[in-house]
């Protein structure tokens, strides 16, 4: 079989220099093997869904959207600054709805938070029955997110915000102090799953973000994802997307800038010596220019040995008037002047060496030796790369365990998209990692499933694989075309090249034009800047003649590899028939 398939795309690539449609030929040599059915449209039906039952674990916050769920929720009206400044203010439009997903449902009667304006700042919260306090104890914040229409460019990220006076008094802003920001973001190039945390200076009392170095990408798709963020006491922590850990690290090492300063810091107030040396090498000082350097001899001069070719025509110029060209009709020699009519190459140059005056070429001088400069040594004086001296840092402490966060009075989500129907669901904010697990068992993986099959089910037919390499098209896969061509070449030139040259003579002519094109290259620059010897411009012409012949032959071997091929197809298909 592998030899048919070669024969196939041999035959499509002589008959495709013939002018000829080869394909159903060799379909119907090959007894049809070649070819194959269009995919069917998925016809099962949609997955049997289960309905939606609350869940009857308990958690510090542990919400479902089920009923009385804007008793719990409420949208910001709050005027939202800019972050570059502070005079352009925006006012939290964006509307929220609790509603069942229309792209893709897993569980019927199963109803999120959504986002439901595009290009819209949207903004809502929920303060917990109690502040959430994790000293000492395992931090986990878990929730779904269902990009309905995908996600350009927006957030979907939440907050757990500080417990404090202001969060019972203010409404929800992006000015609101939080403890957690987690949660996918993307926009153009940047796609990312946020971890920070707001980290309170022990020595200042000022708070400063601590942003997760390397984080992972988000998942950008339409069925549901589940974001899991575990801190423990030990101050590691770990990130899950669907229940897969995707990140692992510790809060002293993975965060920028770092929860604690340097013990030591760089003295401010010292310089760096006049004296200092910090120079490694230098030019040598003893060393000297030799009396035979000669810096102003030149880099070429003229070939004193080269001698003009016999057949050099002098009295012939380079270019003569095209005899073929005539004066335009309208052409006005009062008011356009006196017609010239253009010059072309003189054909006489063509069969001789050169015409013109003629001068000898120029060479490479081989007394060159360039400006002269003293060789480098090692410094003697060197002292090293000079460096402040280290002073015990005024602003130094030490935060052993930053996973202590500040206590959680409510969670919000304040984000700007492009797309709406974000929806989250199923948030677990506590302690327990069995629970989350639990809980995303119960949702989670039961929707996760039957959105994936029903999305399986309805997603369009992949398009058609070539029925055999004759149908591959360079332009659909230029990669895939070369490799499959020069391989076929190879396989059949193991055997015998010229059959090789007929099969494939797009390989074989692309070969052909390559060398060419080197030799032509390596003509041009040994001829560069003089007329071109005689024996260079003769070999040019054995090249150019050698390359027509080699196209000729191309051209011809084409339609007598046509024939081969189908003949050969035609035998093998018989013999195959005989043994059955």
């Amino acid at each position: 079989m592998r030899f048919n398939v070669l024969l196939a795309t041999a035959l499509c690539s002589t008959a495709s220099l013939v002018g000829h449609v080869c394909a159903d030929e060799i379909d119907d040599a090959l007894g049809g093997d070649a070819s194959s059915s269009l995919a069917e449209t998925a016809t099962s039906s949609s997955p049997e869904k289960p309905t939606f039952t609350p869940t009857t674990l308990k958690a510090p916050f542990l919400e479902q959207f089920t009923d009385n769920w804007d008793s719990r929720w409420s949208p910001s009206h709050a005027k939202k600054k800019d972050d570059k400044t502070t005079e352009e203010e925006w006012t939290y439009v964006g509307t929220w709805s609790v509603e069942e997903p229309h792209v893709l449902k897993g569980i019927e009667g199963d109803k999120g938070l959504v986002v439901k304006n595009p290009a819209a700042h949207h903004a809502i919260s929920a303060k917990f029955d109690k502040k959430i306090d994790n000293k000492g104890k395992t931090l986990v914040v878990q929730y779904e997110v269902k990009l309905q229409n995908g996600l350009e460019c927006g957030g979907a990220y939440m907050k757990l915000l500080q417990d404090n006076k202001a969060l019972h008094a203010e409404e929800f802003s992006n000015a609101s102090p939080y403890v957690i920001m987690f949660g996918p973001d993307k926009c153009g190039a940047t796609n990312k799953v946020h971890f920070i945390f707001r980290h309170k200076n022990p020595k200042t009392g000022d708070y400063e973000e601590k942003h997760l170095k390397s984080p992972p990408m988000a998942r950008i798709v339409k069925t549901t994802t589940l974001y899991t963020l575990i801190v423990k006491p030990d101050q590691t922590f770990q990130i899950q997307i669907d229940g897969e850990a995707v990140k692992n690290g510790t809060l002293l090492e993975d965060f920028t800038p770092a929860v604690n300063p340097e013990k030591e810091i760089d003295d401010p107030k010292d310089t760096k010596p006049k004296d200092w040396v910090d120079e490694s090498r230098i030019p040598d000082p003893e060393a000297a220019k030799p009396e035979d350097w000669d810096e102003d001899a030149p880099f070429e001069i003229v070939d004193e040995d080269a001698e003009k070719p016999e057949d050099w025509l002098e009295d012939e110029p380079s270019f003569v008037p095209d005899p073929e060209a005539e004066k335009p009709e309208d052409w006005d020699d009062e008011e356009d002047g006196d017609w010239i009519p253009p010059t072309v190459p003189n054909p006489k140059c063509d069969e001789v060496s050169g015409c013109g005056k003629w001068e000898p070429p120029m060479i490479k001088n081989p007394a060159y030796k360039g400006k002269w400069t003293a060789p480098y040594i090692d410094n003697p004086a060197y002292k090293g790369v000079w460096a402040p001296r280290k002073i015990a840092n005024p602003k130094y402490y030490e935060d052993k365990t930053p996973a202590n966060f500040e206590p959680m009075g409510a969670i919000g989500f304040e984000i700007w998209t492009m797309q709406n129907d974000i929806l989250f669901d199923n948030i677990y904010i506590g302690h327990s990692i069995e629970d989350a697990e639990k809980l995303k068992a119960e949702t989670f993986d039961v929707k996760h499933a039957i959105e994936k099959e029903e999305e399986a089910a309805t997603a369009p037919p992949p398009p058609e694989k070539p029925k055999s390499p004759l149908d591959l098209n360079f332009l659909d896969d230029p990669v895939l075309y070369i490799r499959e061509k020069l391989d076929l070449f190879l396989t059949i030139a193991q055997n015998d090249p010229v059959q090789a040259i007929k099969f494939v003579p797009e390989v074989a002519g692309a070969i052909g034009v390559l060398v060419v094109t080197v030799l032509g290259v390596l003509f041009g620059l040994v001829a560069k800047g003089s007329s071109a010897p005689p024996q260079v411009k003769k070999a040019a012409e054995k090249v150019k003649e050698t390359a027509a012949d080699a196209k000729d032959a191309v051209v011809e071997g084409a339609a007598t590899g046509a024939d081969t091929a189908k003949a050969e197809v035609n035998k093998r298909t018989t013999r195959s028939s005989a043994a059955e």
